[in-house]
């Protein structure tokens, strides 16, 4: 029986591409959020900071089902013009902690990072650092929605709670 074009178990034959890469359906990556639910709620956040661009809509899929703000954050380790790494990661969009904005909420409080892959670790590591070093949370979570399965440049804490 040929599934629908939408459903998950119907884009998997297909999501090989002639690159070599593969790519994921918007199904299937809303049904990898969604089975990420438990485990994102038994981290309980307070707040989830999405790290774009590839952050922002797996945060949205799981703020659907977790009820908590998000904050938008812009790192950038590759440089989509030249197709290379930059050496350091920049630091491109950051939130303030005014009163009365979420950036408020951070200081202090139980935050998961939402990126779309985990690939050489570097990125996730600087958003750690740099939400330690500019906001103090109570506690930091990670989810990604695929950890390229090689060896990591970048490394995170021991007491990061890491979800995949």
């Amino acid at each position: 029986m040929k599934q629908p074009k939408q459903s998950p178990g119907g884009k998997a034959a297909r999501s090989l591409a002639a690159d070599g890469k593969v790519y994921f359906s918007y199904a299937q990556i809303a049904e990898t959020v969604s089975s990420a639910v438990p485990a994102v709620k038994a981290f309980s956040p307070d707040v989830i900071v999405a790290i774009g661009g590839g952050g922002y809509i797996p945060a949205r899929m799981l703020r659907t089902e977790v009820k908590v703000p998000i904050l938008a954050i812009s790192l950038e380790l590759y440089d989509d013009r030249t197709h290379t790494a930059n050496t350091n990661v920049l630091r491109k969009q950051w939130f303030t902690e005014e009163p009365g904005t979420f950036g408020a909420l951070v200081r202090g409080q139980r935050v998961l990072i939402v990126d779309e892959v985990d690939d050489t670790r570097t990125t996730l590591e600087y958003a750690v650092k740099e939400l330690e070093r500019t906001n103090s949370p109570a506690a930091i979570g990670i989810l990604v929605v695929h950890n390229k399965l090689k060896p990591k440049k970048g490394k995170l804490p021991s007491y990061v709670h890491y979800i995949v």
